[in-house]
This record gives structure tokens, C-alpha cells and sequence, in this order.
């Protein structure tokens, strides 16, 4: 098999051949032949090396959250999929020795959904990692009823889902990007836009702009700072509660999500695609900044 890894003291993705899945599967896992994963900054983060220290990882990981593929063979006790089936899913291991940037994967059966009509597996690669990141992070908080949330980086992935799943569950949502985004933040479900902060103005923030101590202050005395980076989250200021998501996969969570994603709710955004021999330079897109949506890596 094939896996795209990152080596703690490498310049770039490194793509690599591995044994093939010669291990009998486990209870309850699936493998998979994967046809397209996305390229989320995460993967940046891991494939610099700067990652390695910050999360107690390998000299040596697997790059890669979101899946999409075909079921190749089941496990005993998974009776949810069958050989052929078109699923997507989350890769959370962060310290594994290959991650969904390869052309084989297993994964436990939960963390699978099937990937509904309407919804190609470019599109449906997306997904996973941002939808589930917004919803884990926005869940947790309660009933929106009367209480105001800040999203930053409104017009990113993580940031428009949120936008998104936010608007549609109550909450009076101000997005904060950049003028230009200003009409697809909107579009997005925000009721307020803004490119500045004012203090202690929101009873929550999250932070997918990962703006740390600023957006802490721009959150209300005894409010809630909700963060992408849990190894680094802000300290607490006048009574803020600060924290950060750590997404895990959820199967059927992740079932509704793309549901939603089929009607048009979430919108899906691609940006691009290219091959798992092309990651290098996909990477290297992603990094330049500038984009609105997911690269895609089709296997």
C-alpha cells in the first residue's frame, strides 16, 4: 500500500510504500480503498515537524483525517456495510503509521457513515474533519436561547460549518473575517459580520482562526472561549472558561452531517484537486493560504 507520512525532521510530505493490510481484521473494524481525502491544515502542522513536540508523536506518522472509499472486506460483528459500499469517515488517530493519505485504511465500523446520493467522493472528502470539529465544539455548550456567539475565521471550513450549525440551532451569530467574505458569511447563517474585535462582547467564542488571548478578550465576564488546539489553549481571563475541541470520529453523527451537507445546509467548498503522488505540491497550495475550501487528494 501506499501512505503519505511525515517525518519529524522532513521539509514536506514524504509518500512511501507500505506491506500491504496483511493483519486480520478486528472486531468491528472495516477496510476500506480509499478514493479521496482532504488536506486540512492539521496536516500541514504534523507534515513541518513542528507537531511532533507539541503532540508527543513518532519520529515517524501517518498524514490524513478524512476518508472516503470503497468497503473492500468487513470485520465480524459489522453488519452496518458491505464490500462496495461508498463510505466516508475520520482518521483521529494523530499518532498513527498511516493516516487516510493512503490509497488503503481500516477503521473501526463507528467511525464510518455512508456517503448518501448526491454527494461525490470529492465532495463528501470535506467533510468529516470540519463538519464534526464545528458540531463537537458547538454541542457542548447548551441552550443558545438569548446568548450571542463569535465565530473567527467565519469564512474557513471549521468557520462557516460553525456558522452554519450555529444560525440553524438559535444562536445570534457574528462571523469575523475579512471584508471580502463578507456577503458568503452572511449567506452562511451569521446575523452580524465584523472585521475587528471589540472587548468582552460575545457570550461565547470560537476560535477557528486560532487567535488565542485576542479572542479570549473579545468574550464576556464568566462566557465560554471555545479553541481548535488543544495543546495550546489561552489562559483564562475575568472568569472566561477556556477550552478546546478534540474532535473524535462519530459515525452517525457524522451520517446526519452529511445528509445535510446533500441538501445544501453546509455547503460543500472544493478548492482543488490532485493525486496521492501530487500531495507535495497540493501541500504546498494549501500552504500558500489564500483559498476558500478543501484540496483534495483522489487516490
Amino acid at each position: 500500500m501506499k501512505s503519505l507520512v511525515a517525518r519529524q525532521h522532513a521539509a514536506e510530505p514524504t509518500l512511501i510504500v507500505s506491506p500491504d493490510l496483511q493483519r486480520p481484521l478486528a472486531a468491528g473494524e472495516v477496510l476500506i480503498d480509499v478514493l479521496a481525502s482532504a488536506v486540512n491544515p492539521i496536516d500541514l502542522f504534523v507534515a513541518s515537524g513542528t507537531a511532533h513536540p507539541v503532540f508527543g508523536l513518532p519520529e515517524q506518522v501517518g498524514l490524513g483525517w478524512d476518508v472516503v472509499g470503497r468497503v473492500k472486506s468487513v470485520a465480524a460483528g459489522v453488519d452496518s456495510f458491505t464490500p462496495g459500499d461508498l463510505v466516508a469517515g475520520l482518521h483521529d488517530d494523530l499518532a498513527a503509521p498511516s493516516g487516510a493519505h493512503a490509497d488503503q485504511v481500516v477503521l473501526p465500523a463507528t467511525a464510518l457513515a455512508l456517503v448518501p446520493a448526491g454527494l461525490t467522493p470529492v465532495g463528501a472528502a470535506t467533510v468529516p474533519l470540519n463538519t464534526l470539529t464545528a458540531d463537537q465544539a458547538l454541542r457542548p455548550l447548551g441552550e443558545p436561547a438569548g446568548r450571542t456567539l463569535l465565530v473567527t475565521g467565519a469564512a474557513g471550513a471549521v468557520g462557516g460549518y460553525a456558522v452554519a450549525l450555529a444560525a440553524s440551532a438559535g444562536w445570534e451569530v457574528t462571523g469575523l473575517a475579512r471584508a471580502a467574505d463578507e456577503e458568503w458569511v452572511r449567506g452562511a447563517g451569521a446575523t452580524h459580520f465584523v472585521t475587528s474585535l471589540e472587548p468582552a462582547a460575545y457570550d461565547v467564542v470560537f476560535d477557528t482562526a486560532v487567535l488565542g488571548s485576542v479572542a479570549v478578550a473579545a468574550t464576556r465576564d464568566g462566557g465560554d472561549y471555545v479553541g481548535v488546539m488543544p495543546p495550546a489553549v489561552p489562559d483564562s481571563e475575568r472568569g472566561v472558561r477556556t477550552g478546546a475541541v478534540s474532535v473524535q470520529a462519530d459515525g452517525s453523527r457524522l451520517s446526519e452531517l452529511l445528509a445535510r451537507s446533500v441538501s445544501g445546509e453546509l455547503e460543500i467548498r472544493v478548492a482543488g484537486t490532485g493525486s496521492l503522488e501530487e500531495a507535495a505540491a497540493v501541500y504546498a497550495k494549501v500552504g500558500g493560504g489564500g483559498q476558500r475550501g478543501r484540496w483534495v487528494l483522489e487516490v
